[in-house]
């Protein structure tokens, strides 16, 4: 275990934790290097506990409400998950203590708990995931520029308030540098490179082909801006118009969107060789993508999707399968060869290409060669996170000025959490505590502190395990 080197607490909001593989890596990486990592996310069906440290990462969550499908309800969902996300926040405060915030974007709004904790001596991080303007318009098709204009508005806020950058990939940085005018030495490109330990190629199972001669796979979380309708539109291209009887096509993954696909593949009526498995566990994921013949990212073009790094591109690369895809610039960037591109949008040249790629093994395997040597050499999490760790090296080499004033502050906070005796306390339901609380005497006058029982009453009032 390396010697101790920080405190931090990351707070992401669009996936739980340790699904949401980014951040979950970042959090590893981390604590594996000697700093101290707290994690606020939402829960989800599979991860739903309220607080749990997994692998030396404490993490907390909060429950989400309905994912939004309007513009009313994305905003709901964003005030929503900040306030909940504020309140843990402080509770982090109290129980793990946290020197830097690393916020992860969508949504662009945590630059103000940067400001508030700021105050207190604390840095602000900020993890580029997406951008959230294009994102939006991608997302919701109707071009609004007012709520546009907004959204560049807050993305502005949140870079100019970041002590740090890091982004995903160039374009970002690019990005990051003409809208929120930072410095190139503020801003570190951190790519999600898969995690090869994780994702381990295996030997091909072909009875998970069902009968079919080839399997094509799709990978990833199903929501209206990932072009699962141009996988669909192209599907049934290639099976009712060029006659491909032989291929079955596997949908990867979960999803907001998932059930209206499912129901347009059944109105397409290609329920018979187009199948969805919903989220599976990371070894039947493994089993899948080790014995698929093709793998596809449909993401149609948008600004958005040309400037973001599609992470199922990499992992699909690091199974060293060939992958079709529409021509999107940080796609080109990522697999280079290891892909065939196609114009952006055209479902019968996506689908023409399928079958090309199907019927020419000898090609598909140079393809799948080219795509694992390059992850191997150059795009595993092994290489990228490096500059994460460089990242983090410079914000915790601050200002001694800073520095002596999070000492300040944390040295009153571990005083109170020495002072009242907080341990974790099982709670079942509302009531009165029933151990004895001590209470301090304060060091002048010689009278008990006020508020005491009051504060430990209310502490547990609610959450599955409380700290008191």
């Amino acid at each position: 275990m390396k010697a101790f080197a920080g405190r931090i607490l990351i707070i992401v909001q669009n996936l739980p934790v340790p699904f949401d593989r980014r951040v979950w890596l970042e959090a590893k990486t981390l604590t594996g290097n000697g700093y101290k990592v707290s994690v606020i996310c939402p829960k989800s069906p599979e991860y739903s506990r309220s607080h749990e440290n997994l692998e030396g990462v404490a993490i907390y969550r909060y429950k989400m409400p309905v994912e939004a499908e309007g513009v009313l309800s994305y905003f709901f969902e964003f005030a929503y998950a900040w306030l909940a996300a504020a309140f843990l926040s402080l509770k982090v405060l109290w129980r793990e203590g946290f020197d830097v915030i690393q916020a992860c974007n969508p949504p662009d709004t945590y630059f103000v708990l940067g400001w508030f904790y700021k105050l207190f001596g604390k840095k602000f991080v900020f993890d580029h995931h997406d951008l959230c303007p294009e994102m939006f318009l991608a997302k919701y098709e109707k071009e609004n520029k007012l709520l546009y204009r907004g959204l560049l508005f807050l993305e502005k806020l949140t870079l100019k308030t970041a002590d740090i950058v890091i982004s995903t990939n160039d374009s970002y940085k690019e990005l990051a540098i003409k809208r929120g005018k930072k410095s190139a030495a503020d801003i570190y490109v951190v790519r999600t490179g898969p995690d090869l330990a994780r994702l381990k190629p295996r030997q091909a199972q072909q009875s998970l082909k069902q009968g079919f001669k080839h399997m094509i796979c799709y990978l990833g979380e199903m929501c209206p801006q990932d072009g699962i309708d141009y996988l669909l539109r192209s599907a049934d291209h290639l099976i009712n118009r060029l006659g491909r009887k032989d291929v079955l096509f596997m949908l990867l993954g979960g999803g907001p969107a998932m059930p209206k696909f499912k129901a347009m593949s059944e109105a397409m009526g290609l329920q018979g060789s187009v199948r969805f498995t919903g989220r599976i566990p990371d070894k039947h994921v493994c089993d899948y993508l080790s014995t698929a013949d093709v793998c596809v990212d449909p993401d149609p073009w948008s600004e958005w999707a040309d400037h973001s790094t599609m992470n199922k591109v990499l992992e699909y690369m690091a199974f060293s399968k060939p992958i079709v895809a529409f021509d999107l610039k940080e796609s080109k960037n990522s697999a280079l060869e290891a892909a065939e591109f196609v114009e952006p949008n055209n479902v019968e040249e996506f689908s023409q290409t399928m079958s090309r790629l199907l019927d020419d093994p000898e090609k598909r395997s140079a393809m799948g060669r080219f795509g694992s040597k390059r992850i191997r050499e150059q795009l595993a999490w092994e290489h990228t996170h490096k500059n994460l760790l460089k990242a983090y090296e410079k914000i915790f080499a601050g200002p001694v000025a800073v520095r002596k004033a999070v000492r300040t502050v944390d040295s009153v906070l571990d005083y109170l959490r020495r002072a009242y005796k907080f341990t974790p306390v099982p709670v079942l339901r509302m009531r009165k505590p029933t151990h004895k609380v001590h209470t301090p005497l304060h060091h002048k006058t010689g009278k008990t502190w006020p508020s005491v029982e009051k504060l430990v009453s209310h502490a547990v009032l609610e959450e599955d395990v409380v700290t008191v």
